[in-house]
């Protein structure tokens, strides 16, 4: 017969076992889930060629590699949510990605009637999320007291401040990174230089600034004195224009968005090069593309907006990478609703490159 006392210390040591091969498997499934996140971080997270996509009335912003998998988003990619706030935007026009895996993302917000709300939805913050999702910095405060007015562009300059395109108060504003204050502002009432809802601004290796005058149907180069000195427009018929860069061979890019076509213009202001995205099967027949950007390989990356698809031309103008159904409305797996802007991480061809820290 077997004691009790001996049944007691079987007991425990079985227990013991358990313990350990509970704790050994528990350590392993972390170790594990380490290496799983780890590895998202080296082939998913901010990889070179993945596409940044400003996903805007599903109210995110998402990453996909070239395999259409979404590696990375943030916001709630509910089109009928007014959240802005922690861990969400709203109807965020631009995108761009910054030193060390943080987003720059205007909350450019909606008015009733635009993608699924039906009340204003106001958000007037330009904010730096980390890969988590965290909110690092911000300027603006949500609402209609904010010192924005429907923000639609944003980036980080050389020098650390951000240039912001303050669409709602026709201008543009640099913004000191650390005390907030504005340092820099563009937009006069009246005159020739007024701007008329500008819709993003590069800064150009000379230190001018380079705008997409949208309204004014124009795109306009200036020096920081605010002298303009160089435009095109109403000769090229112009029409909505809402995204400029100057390429390294300098002609500029035009998402020439009312036109539904994207555009190189030469320094003598001639048209060399158009390309219209309402042409394809089953397109919308005014998509109003709205973003585009030059690669080094020569590609152009185009947020072809009311299309509900980012696309990937080459230069014989076939297109090479789509992501979103053309002309389909989703949230889902391959699908945008209205993405307005859509740029390929680590390459900044045209555009301003962030600097090396934040």
């Amino acid at each position: 017969m077997v004691s009790k006392q001996h049944r007691v210390q079987v007991l425990l040591g079985g227990l013991a076992v358990v313990m350990v091969v509970a704790v050994f498997a528990f350590s392993f499934s972390l170790s594990n889930a380490y290496h799983v996140h780890a590895q998202a971080a080296i082939d998913g997270f901010n990889h070179p060629g993945n596409v940044l996509i400003s996903d805007q009335f599903n109210n995110r912003v998402i990453e996909v590699n070239r395999d259409k998998q979404i590696v990375w988003t943030f916001g709630s990619g509910n089109p009928t949510l007014c959240n802005p706030g922690l861990g969400a935007v709203i109807a965020p026009n631009d995108a761009e990605r910054l030193a060390g895996g943080l987003t720059l993302i205007p909350g450019t917000g909606a008015a009733a009637g635009a993608g699924g709300f039906k009340q204003n939805c106001p958000d007037n913050r330009v904010i730096v999320v980390n890969q988590g999702g965290r909110i690092v910095w911000q300027y603006g405060t949500i609402g209609i007291s904010s010192p924005l007015n429907t923000p639609v562009f944003a980036i980080q300059l050389p020098n650390h401040n951000i240039l912001i395109v303050d669409q709602g108060n026709n201008r543009v504003i640099e913004v000191d990174r650390n005390s907030k204050k504005i340092v820099w502002s563009y937009g006069p009432t009246s005159g020739p230089g007024a701007l008329n809802s500008p819709n993003s601004a590069e800064l150009l290796p000379n230190g001018h600034i380079l705008i997409a005058d949208e309204n004014n149907n124009r795109v306009i180069e200036i020096t920081r004195s605010g002298n303009i000195v160089w435009q095109v427009g109403k000769a090229l018929g112009l029409n909505v224009v809402a995204f400029a860069s100057r390429l390294p061979d300098g002609t500029t890019l035009i998402a020439d968005s009312g036109n539904n076509r994207v555009i190189k213009v030469s320094p003598d202001k001639q048209l060399v090069f158009q390309y219209f995205t309402n042409k394809g099967a089953g397109s919308n027949p005014n998509p109003n593309p709205t973003g585009a950007v030059q690669l080094a390989n020569g590609d152009i990356s185009i947020a072809d907006q009311f299309n509900n698809r980012a696309i990937i031309i080459g230069p014989n103008k076939s297109i090479k990478f789509q992501y979103g159904m053309t002309n389909v409305i989703g949230s889902g797996q391959d699908q945008l609703y209205a993405p307005y802007s859509a740029v390929v991480i680590g390459d900044y061809t045209g555009q301003t490159p962030p600097p090396s820290t934040f």
